[in-house]
């Protein structure tokens, strides 16, 4: 019996066979993929700038930003050359190369949630301890370990899933390649041993879930137990952005790969993948941004700064050469923050 590794390539499930709703998918895809960067990328940007930004949870908000980023650049962009050029075949390399990047990713943002809500939980029941529990190495490490073990549960899920032998075609019915509809290829019995890793993985998710859990019980006690009712919703503020991008993603999660079989169909199927993974890199910058004032002022002085040195630079250089504007730069810098503090 060949392995999968015999395989030349793979056919993705394509969203239409009429050419008109190929491009409509294309436009519509390019669409989301743009806001995805727009939004994740002014996050990134602004914490990146902002040193009133630079604290413990702003800086699992950058790595979350990179890995929404990452999660969408792995699936979409293939499905759109798909539907622009016509064709549904992606080479073997590339199919496990999606494969091991959505788990990476995927198992990678699981455990930066789990981070996340221990950041809250120490920030709201240990606020003496914060600078202690989570200092600058501590966050790098929790971080650092967040990505690895996405790295490692990845690695070990692609290896074993390319590894088994495929008899049951190369067609692939979803508009990317993941490891249930891998396995639907492979010969009878030969899954069993892929199953057994896959249930290692649900109990690591199903942890961290407990977890998340356990962390928002003592933060609602300790809420509740806050005097003033304005303390209360400022406590309570800096948890929700968090807590709803973990419901969504735990949702979407349970929902894509739990559901009963009784309900399944490729084109409801194909509905929830867009869900679980092409609509949360796009809003969660938004759940963030809506929630979060210092996240707003910063993305406004960004804009602001970005702005001012268009205009400042149109109006003293209009037909300046490139060297004159690197000549001028200081005296432009000066001015430019001159008129950025005052105008804020």
């Amino acid at each position: 019996m060949p392995n999968s590794s015999s395989m030349t390539e793979f056919l993705l499930l394509a969203f239409s066979d009429r050419r008109e709703l190929q491009l409509l998918h294309f436009w519509l895809f390019l669409g989301i993929y743009l806001a995805a960067l727009l939004g994740n990328g002014l996050v990134i940007t602004t914490v990146a700038c902002d040193h009133h930004l630079h604290t413990p949870m702003y800086f699992f908000l950058l790595n979350l930003s990179f890995l929404d980023l990452g999660a969408i650049s792995n699936t979409v962009p293939k499905s759109m050359a798909n539907s622009l050029w016509d064709t549904r075949a992606i080479s073997h390399p590339g199919c496990a190369a999606q494969v091991f990047l959505l788990v990476f990713l995927m198992s990678a943002e699981c455990f930066l949630l789990t981070v996340m809500a221990y950041d809250r939980y120490v920030a709201i029941c240990k606020p003496l301890h914060y600078g202690t529990l989570l200092g600058s190495r501590a966050c790098v490490h929790m971080a650092a370990a967040a990505w690895g073990c996405g790295f490692l549960h990845a690695a070990l899920h692609t290896a074993n899933t390319f590894s088994l032998p495929l008899c049951q075609g190369n067609a692939v019915d979803q508009f990317f390649c993941e490891i249930p509809q891998i396995l639907k290829l492979s010969c009878s019995g030969a899954y069993l041993r892929e199953v057994g890793v896959i249930a290692v993985g649900v109990c690591l998710a199903f942890g961290c879930f407990v977890f998340i859990v356990l962390s928002y019980g003592q933060i609602f006690r300790a809420v509740l137990r806050i005097p003033s009712e304005q303390g209360r919703h400022k406590a309570f503020s800096t948890c929700l952005p968090h807590l709803v991008v973990v419901s969504l993603f735990i949702s979407t999660a349970i929902f894509v790969y739990l559901k009963p079989p009784s309900i399944s169909s490729p084109y409801l199927d194909l509905v929830l993948s867009v869900l679980c993974s092409v609509v949360p890199p796009v809003v969660n910058p938004l759940i963030y941004s809506m929630r979060n004032q210092d996240l707003r002022d910063g993305i406004r002085k960004l804009i602001t700064w970005v702005f001012v040195c268009e205009q400042l630079t149109a109006t003293l250089h209009p037909h300046g050469s490139h060297q004159e504007l690197t000549l001028q730069a200081p005296v432009l810098h000066k001015l430019h923050w001159s008129k950025v503090v005052k105008d804020l």
